[in-house]
């Protein structure tokens, strides 16, 4: 069967001659190293042959198995250099084309303001507390000096989950938790989200606060007027006049609303401030003693003083916006301003 080898290699020779694709090269593989190829079908015959020459018969087909394996590698070898520099010819690429555009994201105006009031906070050494938005009655009001019976009640306008539990009026529940964790001095701020029924051009059902809250011996109005004071000129410029009227919280007494000189007539009347020159930027006060009493502080030794903002009201007048919708609309033409 020696003779029947050398012609096989004959062939081989010939059908590779005549092959040109990758196909054709992997067709020649099986057609002779397949499991049914033809040098496979000799090999199996080998018990036809002569005891005597069996070794030399293996020999031979291990040899023209491993000629044909490595010819046919080396053709496809060949050949995908031939294809590689065909396509380098072929194909070209416009380096002079502008690239794609990456389109970046960008804070939340409402994140911006809230970042930058928390950093003038920091500064003063207030650190950052938060509680839970489903809040209990007694944290949500009674605790903070409002009994079932308070007019004041009314003017949250609450949404009621159940007889106990409320979705947060305002971040100010926070500051019971952290008063009855902890023992003066305190000195926090509480950003988040709260809720209310309104809506409007300048009030949506789910807004964001920060209230603040500090506890200390010896703490009067004085230190809440400087305390605030540095913020608002922080906030809006150091040129920026504030002013401080009596009102009423019933967690505070006494109690103030603080305003600013308009940012947008400069104090000349508009329509944003109502002609008045002035507008409402947040509620303050000195922390009503029973409140201390509700927390296990003794008002006769500690004092402290109590503010609270709109994080939407501030960004609309830092960034000139006129309808408060517009913060939750999720318009890329608007929030890509900031």
């Amino acid at each position: 069967m020696i003779p029947e080898l050398e012609s096989l290699r004959e062939q081989v020779d010939e059908e590779l001659k005549t092959a040109r694709t990758e196909a054709e090269f992997q067709a020649l593989r099986i057609r002779y190293l397949g499991r049914k190829g033809l040098l496979t079908g000799l090999l199996r015959n080998i018990a036809n042959v002569q005891p005597d020459q069996r070794p030399l018969f293996g020999k031979r087909c291990n040899e023209l198995k491993e000629f044909v394996s490595a010819k046919i590698d080396q053709h496809l070898a060949e050949l995908a250099v031939s294809e590689k520099e065909k396509s380098l010819r072929t194909e070209r690429i416009d380096v002079t084309l502008p690239g794609r555009a990456v389109r970046y994201g960008s804070l939340h105006p409402i994140t911006k303001v809230r970042d930058e009031i928390c950093g003038i906070f920091a500064g003063l050494g207030f650190s950052i507390e938060e509680g839970p938005e489903i809040e209990l009655d007694y944290y949500n009001f009674e605790a903070l000096n409002i009994p079932a019976d308070h007019p004041a009640r009314d003017m949250h306008d609450t949404f009621y989950v159940d007889e106990k539990r409320v979705l947060r009026t305002h971040t100010s529940p926070v500051e019971i938790r952290t008063m009855q964790k902890n023992s003066p001095p305190i000195r926090i701020i509480s950003p988040g989200k709260v809720y209310r029924r309104d809506s409007d051009i300048s009030h949506t059902p789910m807004f964001h606060q920060i209230e603040g809250l500090l506890v200390d011996k010896g703490i009067t109005l004085a230190n809440l007027k400087g305390v605030l004071t540095h913020f608002l000129k922080k906030m809006f410029g150091e040129e920026t006049a504030v002013r401080f009227r009596p009102s009423y919280f019933p967690f505070t007494e006494p109690s103030a609303e603080v305003d600013i000189r308009c940012v947008i007539c400069g104090g000349k009347g508009c329509r944003v401030c109502k002609q008045s020159g002035w507008l409402e930027i947040l509620g303050a006060g000195m922390t009503h003693p029973q409140v201390f009493k509700n927390v296990g502080y003794d008002p006769e030794i500690y004092s402290g003083f109590a503010f609270g903002l709109g994080l939407e009201r501030i960004a609309m007048l830092k960034y000139g916006i006129s309808d408060i919708r517009l913060f939750f609309e999720g318009d890329l033409r608007f929030l890509e301003q900031f």
